[in-house]
């Protein structure tokens, strides 16, 4: 009985270090009340690591940035998640996580990329809007402007984000006590994903100059594309995620797909160790929340259909009355008059 205790106890701890590389994400819980402005605020939360706390004491001003990242990766996950089984609402719980993001599981791939990408995406734009004083706007782009642009504006500082990032995001994998090597290795890939598909997102933004808007001179910068269009991607990805396994390659182990006859796996797809629940059912032991009463859509054939959020077992209807405004008119100067319409909706959830 002790063994199988010791053994419980082990597989317990492995699983909880697993996903200390984003117990970050629970900054948002009181890390936006802090000034930052101390070192001893790094050490009053539970959700940094120790290499993540030294980078804290060392790097204050980036605080407030990873604070605005754990935010946004929070609400981006859920928004981009909202139409699925799994609807990474568990990723509230941070610092303790459920099973669906402790395990090493396709979710927790999603997530762990998502993360990496947006702290990088936080600071890149942090160092653009002056609100870092270790960084301004990025260096303009080596590559030649064209005939009717020409490089100025300030774009946002990838390089910096990148750099201190990744920093932020790697550190606790780099220590072995963050997990068994394979979680490790499939996080600092994961994190790698998540990086490469913000710097895929980057985008030409311009400016014209000329006599009454002619345009005759752009100038231009490189930005970041929108969250929700990183996001887009990661997901995408994690449709497409391959399920690996950790075995000797010539001298050394690797991650390489489970499946022999799988292709090898490239630098841009996300990988995981544990395959997920289906998320149908209520159960603790997977993380899963089921979707009973979960809103469904009865005309989609996609994944917030009723037939596939509900699993086949059926939906109930309901309506609802919503009161909205209406037919506003602007008046000068300067107010707008709405009136107040009712609409009755037709809602449908999984039993």
């Amino acid at each position: 009985m002790k063994f199988n205790m010791d053994l419980f106890l082990l597989t317990f701890i492995v699983n909880a270090n697993c996903s200390a590389a984003i117990y970050w994400l629970g900054l948002t819980v009181n890390g936006s009340s802090l000034g930052w402005n101390q070192t001893n605020h790094c050490k009053l939360l539970d959700a940094l690591t120790h290499e993540q706390l030294q980078l804290c004491r060392r790097n204050l001003e980036l605080m407030h940035s990873i604070v605005h990242a754990a935010k946004i990766t929070k609400n981006t996950c859920q928004n981009t998640f909202g139409d699925m089984r799994w609807n990474c609402s568990s990723v509230e719980k941070a610092p303790r996580f459920t099973p669906d993001l402790a395990k090493g599981t396709r979710e927790s791939a999603f997530v762990f990329s998502l993360a990496a990408a947006l702290v990088s995406h936080s600071i890149a734009r942090a160092c653009s809007s002056g609100e870092l004083p270790s960084c301004s706007c990025a260096p303009a782009p080596a590559e030649q402007a064209g005939p009717d642009f020409k490089w100025g504006g300030c774009g946002d500082n990838l390089r910096y984000g990148l750099q201190m990032g990744s920093a932020f995001s790697d550190a606790p994998m780099r220590n072995s006590r963050s997990g068994s090597q394979p979680f490790r290795l499939m996080n600092l890939h994961n994190n790698a994903v998540g990086r490469q598909a913000l710097i895929d997102a980057q985008e030409t933004n311009c400016k014209c100059h000329g006599v009454s808007g002619s345009c005759s001179v752009k100038t231009c910068w490189k930005g970041l594309h929108d969250i929700n269009h990183i996001a887009m991607d990661l997901k995408s990805k994690y449709l497409s995620a391959t399920k690996v396994i950790h075995r000797h390659v010539g001298t050394r182990k690797q991650l390489v797909p489970r499946e022999l006859d799988f292709r090898p796996v490239r630098e841009s797809d996300l990988v995981y160790l544990i395959s997920s629940s289906d998320y149908c059912t209520h159960n603790e032991k997977h993380g899963s929340l089921g979707t009973q009463n979960r809103q469904c859509n009865k005309t989609s054939n996609g994944s917030g259909s009723c037939n596939l959020m509900c699993c086949g077992r059926g939906y109930n209807a309901f309506t609802e009355r919503i009161v909205e405004r209406c037919q506003c008119k602007y008046h000068w100067c300067c107010y707008v008059t709405c009136k107040r319409c009712e609409r009755t909706v037709e809602r449908y959830v999984c039993k």
